[in-house]
């Protein structure tokens, strides 16, 4: 008889930091250093547009007339990421990111941001998985 399997809401980050999307990416930037975070849920008038990703600054600094203090978030972020609910099974949500290869999962219940499942949350998982293994 197997393990049953965890839910997403087991691992994710609850309420995780966001940002605005008419904020600077010097912003975006600076509150990602803070908090040691690589993924940054973009909001717009409360309501949840997409994902801010350090890949995504990097990308846009590349350009050589780029300022981080007047470029906004809404020129850089993804729309429309990889979403998920916190009751989804973690297998499922894992298989889909490994597939696709999303850094992160935006997880929502009722429209509302509760979370996000990033690559450390799953390697987090995976030590408790392996660690209940004898």
């Amino acid at each position: 008889m197997g393990k049953s399997i965890p839910q997403v809401q087991k691992y994710m980050t609850h309420v995780p930091k966001s940002i605005g999307f008419d904020r600077p990416i010097a912003q975006a930037m600076e509150l990602m250093r803070e908090l040691r975070i690589r993924h940054l849920p973009v909001l717009k008038g409360g309501e949840l547009v997409g994902v801010l990703t350090d890949r995504d600054i990097k990308l846009v600094l590349a350009f050589n007339d780029v300022d981080p203090k007047t470029m906004l978030v809404d020129e850089a972020f993804t729309p429309e990421p990889y979403f998920t609910t916190p009751s989804a099974p973690l297998n499922e949500v894992v298989a889909h990111m490994a597939e696709h290869k999303y850094g992160c999962a935006i997880v929502v219940d009722n429209n509302k941001l509760v979370g996000i499942l990033t690559e450390i949350d799953v390697m987090k998982a995976f030590v408790d998985h392996l660690e209940t293994k004898h």
